[in-house]
């Protein structure tokens, strides 16, 4: 039976704390960009105020399933909130 890989590989903690910080910095330019407030798209998306706030600071990670509801909020496509990873 395959095994996961550590979650306690520092130089991964390292890259997805990068990712999440990249990837909330993209939600959150993209919302003002569009003038939306965070309890706009929150409302749209279907995801808590509270989390997308710690989205956009980096400190919370995603399903895909809600990237894709913040990206409709958003109306772009959800490889827009990944691109330069």
């Amino acid at each position: 039976m395959p095994t996961s890989r550590s979650n306690h590989d520092p130089e991964r903690a390292v890259r997805w704390e990068a990712t999440r910080a990249s990837v909330g910095a993209r939600i959150r330019a993209l919302r003002l960009d569009r003038g939306l407030t965070q309890e706009q798209v929150a409302l749209v998306s279907g995801v808590a105020r509270h989390m997308l706030v710690q989205v956009e600071r980096g400190q919370r990670g995603l399903l895909y399933e809600r990237l894709v509801d913040i990206a409709d909020a958003l109306d772009v496509h959800p490889s827009t909130l990944l691109e330069d990873l």
